[in-house]
């Protein structure tokens, strides 16, 4: 007589279909995401969380915290900004490539900024708006085994990295205020001996934050928040349907903040509107916070 006994909640289940192998589970990929704007780092937190393979175990708002976070999780990626205040992504690369492969994740796209991060370590150069979700994900896999990842803006700031003879340009103000030294013997970027070494947790707390950055005096045009991000992006080139996958919001509402942006800015088209953000018009300058 067939036995109808209902197996036990806690018992383990055959498997259905024993002509198909079960999966194996395999360890996730744990990442540490640092950026200062919340929507950032909440759209890619759950972009990657969303993906079986990989775990977010962390989010930082500096170079600081990033750097705390990695030594507590010990990640296998982390995705760092480059602009931040306190401690920017640039000053933290030395201490946090000691720890993990660093994939920089940025709006800067400026060559000076793209060649100093590989020179401190970075192993990936991405640029908001020039990379789609999987290409995202793929480059936080790839990172994890040595395989380098670059966009548009940073592969041609490499391409002119390797074409001019003299190395070290000088950085925007505001941005790397410590500078690493070479060592002469391991040929690797190591940090200058004023400072503790990566390893000691002092180190980072003995980096100044940034005195002066470049960023938009908002008093100034009376933009908000969202407004002064969405004309960073228009001043950097970036289309409507760029910057709605970038900030996470539908075209539609790009296009009303646009339109208030002008009406604040007192411009009638995207170039104005940023010749006066940028400070470049005539009559203009770019307040600095």
């Amino acid at each position: 007589m067939p036995d109808h006994t209902t197996p036990h909640p806690g018992a383990p289940q055959p498997n259905p279909f024993p002509n198909f192998p079960q999966s194996v589970p395999t360890s996730s990929l744990r990442v540490v995401v640092a950026d200062d704007n919340p929507v950032v780092r909440a759209g890619l937190t759950a972009l990657l969380s969303g993906r079986a393979d990989i775990t977010v175990v962390a989010e930082a708002t500096d170079g600081r915290e990033a750097y705390e976070a990695a030594r507590l999780h010990r990640p296998d990626v982390v995705l760092l900004d480059v602009r931040m205040p306190g401690v920017d992504g640039i000053s933290a690369l030395p201490y946090l490539v000691g720890i993990a492969p660093v994939v920089m994740l940025t709006y800067s796209r400026e060559s000076e900024i793209v060649q100093e991060a590989l020179r401190r370590g970075a192993g990936g150069y991405l640029v908001h708006g020039e990379f789609t979700a999987d290409e995202l994900v793929a480059a936080v896999r790839d990172i994890k085994q040595g395989r380098a990842h670059f966009t548009p803006s940073a592969a041609g700031a490499l391409l002119a990295q390797l074409r001019q003879e003299r190395t070290g340009p000088a950085l925007p103000e505001g941005l790397g205020s410590y500078e690493p030294q070479l060592s002469a013997t391991a040929h690797v970027m190591e940090p200058a001996t004023s400072l503790p070494p990566p390893t000691s947790p002092k180190g980072l707390s003995q980096l100044q934050p940034s005195v002066r950055q470049l960023t938009p005096d908002r008093s100034r045009f009376q933009l908000s928040a969202r407004e002064a991000e969405i004309m960073d992006h228009i001043a950097s080139g970036m289309t409507n349907q760029q910057i709605a996958a970038t900030c996470f919001i539908s075209e539609k509402t790009v296009k009303n903040h646009i339109n208030r942006i002008f009406a604040k800015l007192h411009s009638t088209s995207r170039s104005e509107a940023a010749a006066k953000w940028l400070g470049t018009a005539p009559g203009s300058t770019r307040g600095l916070g």
